[in-house]
């Protein structure tokens, strides 16, 4: 068990990863969210592991529609952004309604000013890791959509001063 003495969640925010839109179209079913972890893990094929909170909408949609997309997201993104996909649940509101959106060659939306690519991977494995599902995904389409630098993890702390939502992997109460 550990102490507040030897555990310090800042030492957490130190991971070099970034901040991600995922989303997922299933019919009529659409959702999109924030996610702290997405990962190239293989190149023979290409696959990219995604990890949502079961609670999310999104992450049911997901594993409905077997598919998704994943946009790392640029360091020119404000909090309204950040609040709107990562902070609100797509099941009460269209998180694509008003921003320039996309759609990728599986039928998923992904919104293009604050994205750095877009990865369209179908589902090749899940794994239920209690609070959170990890997808991995093969990558079917993948493009660079801006040059501005990603948004890092340790950047939305330290710049942007964000806040880690409780569905969030990185989140500690």
């Amino acid at each position: 068990m550990a102490t507040d003495e030897l555990f310090d969640e800042r030492a957490l925010f130190k991971f070099t990863s970034g901040l991600y839109v995922v989303s997922a179209a299933d019919g009529d079913e659409v959702g999109a969210c924030i996610i702290n972890t997405g990962l190239q893990v293989t190149n023979k094929p290409f696959q990219v592991e995604v990890v949502v909170n079961k609670e999310n909408h999104t992450e049911q949609v997901i594993e409905k529609a077997g598919h998704f997309a994943l946009c790392p997201l640029t360091q020119d993104v404000d909090m309204l952004y950040i609040g709107r996909f990562g902070f609100r649940s797509s099941a009460d509101i269209d998180k694509f309604d008003g921003v320039k959106t996309e759609t990728t060659s599986l039928g998923d939306p992904y919104e293009c000013e604050h994205a750095a690519s877009v990865i369209a991977c179908e589902v090749r494995q899940t794994l239920d890791v209690g609070t959170h599902m990890i997808f991995v995904g093969e990558v079917k389409e993948a493009r660079p959509l801006s040059d501005v630098q990603p948004l890092t993890y340790g950047y939305y702390h330290t710049v942007l001063k964000g806040k880690t939502p409780p569905k969030a992997s990185s989140y500690i109460g």
